[in-house]
C-alpha cells in the first residue's frame, strides 16, 4: 500500500476545474469564430483543425456524395440501398415509406445514423449527413431579381482503418454496386418520373426529376396487337439489351429508338408500360412543352439513370420542331432571350443522337405520335427512330386478346360476327375494351359490341355517301364554272 499514492481532493479539484476551464474556454472560441469570422475564414480554421487531427488518427474515410456535378452518383444510391439490408437492432433512428402500390416497405438510414458493416474480416462504418445550404438563383420571372432558396446535400461517411484501403477501392465498393444491382433487379419497383422543371430554372439541378412507383399491368401477353408486331417488337429488346459490347465494338451509343404511331386509342401507352414491365425499366416522362431551352433538355437527359426509357409522347404537337426563321430571330433583338429561347429541332436531334446522348447507357427513346406525316424526315432516320412500330385499330387476333382479358374466354359463339364487323370497320382496341366492360356477363357484352360495331359501320356507310355527294357537287360546279368561261370565250 505504500507505494500507492492517492491523490487528495484538492488535488481532484484542480483537475476537474482545470478541465472545465479548458471546455468553457473552447466552446467560447468556438462560439466567437461562429459569430465574428467570415465564412471564408470559418471554414479554413475547421478544415485546418479536422486535418491537424486526422494526421494522428488511424481512421481513413471516404466521403460519397449524392451527385457528382450536376449527375447522380450511382455509388450513393448503391451504397443507401445496401445499408438497408444491414440495418441492425443497434439503430436508434430509420426512416420508413411506402408507396400505395409498392409492395413492401422502403426502410433506409436516417441522417446522423451509423451502420457498421464486415467485409472479409474488416470493419467498415458508414454514417449518413445531410446539410442544408442557401443559394442565391437569378428569378428571371421577377424582374431578374435575386432569390434566395435552400438547398439540401447529402452523403455518406465511410471510415476503416487505413491500412484496408486498397482492399476498400478495390474489392469492398465493387462488392456493393453488385449488391446494389442485384437488389435493384429483383425487388426495385418500376417507377415513372416527370421533370421538376422549375427547380432547372432556379439552378437546383440535383432534384430534375420526381418519381413514383408504376404499377400498370400491361405486359405483351395483354396487348390487342398484332401477334407478328409483338413478336418482333420483343425479339429487337432482348437483341438490345445483350448487345452492350456490340455497341461499343462498332463506336455507337447504347441507346435504341422506337416511333408508335396510329390513331388514339390504338394502345401506345399500354405498349410502353409493357416495354417497362418486360425490362424492368424505368420510365421518365419528358414534356417538352415544358422545356425552355436547349440546354434545359441536356440537364434533363443527363439528369436520367441507366436502364431506362425516355417518353416524349405526341411529338407532332408538343414543340415546335422548325428551326427559327431569320425574320423571327430578327424581331427577338432587344428582348429577354430568357423568354424567346426554346427547343430546337437541331436541340431534339443532339438529345437522340448527338454527342450527349451517349450520357449514359442502356436507354431507350420512345415518341408516340398520332400523325407520322407530320414529322420533319431528319427524325425519322434510323439512329434516332430505330423502329417504326404502327399501332393500328382492333383485328380480329386483337379481340381475341381483348376478349381473354375482360372475359377470361377464348372462343365465343359471337366471335365470328365480331371478327367479320372488325374487318369492316375501323374500332380502336379502346373502343372494344369499353364496350366488352359494360357487362360482368359475356352474352351481354358481345351484343353490346356487336351492336356498338353495326352503328359504327351505318356512320362510316354515311359519311362515304356524304364524301361523295360532296365530289359530285364539286365536279358540277367546276364544269359550270367552265361552261361560263367557253362561253365568255366566245
Amino acid at each position: 500500500m505504500s507505494g500507492i499514492q492517492i491523490p487528495s481532493l484538492a488535488t481532484t479539484k484542480t483537475i476537474l476545474s482545470a478541465a472545465a476551464s479548458v471546455a468553457a474556454s473552447a466552446v467560447l472560441i468556438r462560439t466567437m469564430v461562429n459569430e465574428f469570422l467570415p465564412r471564408p475564414m470559418k471554414d479554413y480554421i475547421f478544415s485546418f483543425t479536422s486535418s491537424f487531427f486526422t494526421r494522428f488518427s488511424s481512421k481513413l474515410t471516404i466521403v460519397v456524395q449524392e451527385f457528382s456535378g450536376i449527375l447522380p452518383n450511382e455509388m450513393y444510391k448503391a451504397a443507401e440501398t445496401y445499408l438497408s439490408t444491414k440495418i441492425s437492432p443497434n439503430t436508434r433512428c430509420l426512416q420508413v415509406a411506402k408507396q400505395e402500390d409498392s409492395k413492401g416497405l422502403e426502410v433506409t438510414m436516417e441522417q446522423g445514423e451509423t451502420v457498421v458493416d464486415f467485409f472479409q474480416g474488416i470493419e467498415f462504418s458508414w454514417k449518413l449527413v445531410s446539410q442544408e445550404k442557401e443559394k442565391s438563383v437569378l428569378n428571371r420571372r421577377r424582374n431578374n431579381n435575386y432569390i434566395t432558396v435552400m438547398h439540401e446535400t447529402k452523403f455518406f461517411f465511410l471510415s476503416f482503418h487505413k491500412k484496408h484501403k486498397d482492399r476498400a477501392l478495390t474489392a469492398y465498393l465493387p462488392h456493393i454496386l453488385q449488391q446494389f444491382k442485384n437488389i435493384k433487379q429483383e425487388e426495385k419497383p418500376i417507377k415513372i418520373y416527370t421533370g421538376n422543371y422549375e427547380n432547372i430554372y432556379h439552378g437546383m439541378t440535383m432534384d430534375m426529376w420526381n418519381g413514383v412507383n408504376l404499377d400498370h399491368p400491361a405486359t405483351f401477353d395483354t396487348l390487342a396487337m398484332d401477334p407478328d408486331h409483338k413478336r418482333s417488337v420483343k425479339e429487337d429488346l432482348e437483341r438490345f439489351v445483350r448487345r452492350k459490347d456490340y455497341y461499343r465494338r462498332v463506336g455507337k451509343a447504347w441507346k435504341r429508338g422506337y416511333l408508335l404511331y396510329g390513331p388514339p386509342g390504338t394502345g401506345k401507352s399500354s405498349l410502353i408500360a409493357a416495354i417497362a414491365n418486360f425490362l424492368k425499366f424505368d420510365i421518365y416522362d419528358l414534356e417538352l412543352t415544358e422545356v425552355r431551352s436547349n440546354s434545359a433538355l441536356r440537364k434533363l437527359l443527363v439528369g436520367t439513370a441507366n436502364r431506362s426509357i425516355i417518353v416524349i409522347e405526341d411529338i407532332d404537337c408538343t414543340i415546335d420542331l422548325q428551326e427559327r426563321k431569320k425574320e423571327d430571330a430578327v424581331e427577338s433583338r432587344g428582348r429577354n432571350n430568357y423568354h424567346d429561347e426554346k427547343v430546337t429541332l437541331s436541340g431534339l436531334l443532339n438529345f437522340i443522337d448527338g454527342l450527349w446522348s451517349s450520357c449514359g447507357d442502356e436507354r431507350i427513346i420512345i415518341f408516340t405520335t398520332n400523325h407520322k406525316e407530320k414529322l420533319d424526315s431528319a427524325l425519322l432516320r434510323p439512329g434516332r427512330m430505330d423502329m417504326h412500330i404502327h399501332m393500328s385499330y382492333c383485328s380480329p387476333s386483337g379481340f381475341t386478346t381483348l376478349l381473354s382479358n375482360y372475359h377470361n374466354v377464348d372462343n365465343h359463339p359471337l366471335t365470328p360476327e365480331v371478327e367479320r364487323l372488325l374487318r369492316e370497320v375501323e374500332a380502336t382496341p379502346a373502343e372494344v375494351a369499353e364496350e366488352l366492360m359494360k357487362s360482368d356477363d359475356s352474352d351481354d357484352a358481345m351484343r353490346c359490341l356487336i351492336k356498338f360495331l353495326e352503328g359504327k359501320k351505318v356512320e362510316a356507310s354515311e359519311e362515304n355517301k356524304k364524301e361523295e355527294s360532296m365530289v359530285v357537287e364539286g365536279s358540277e360546279i367546276e364544269e359550270l364554272k367552265e361552261g361560263k368561261e367557253d362561253k365568255l370565250n366566245d
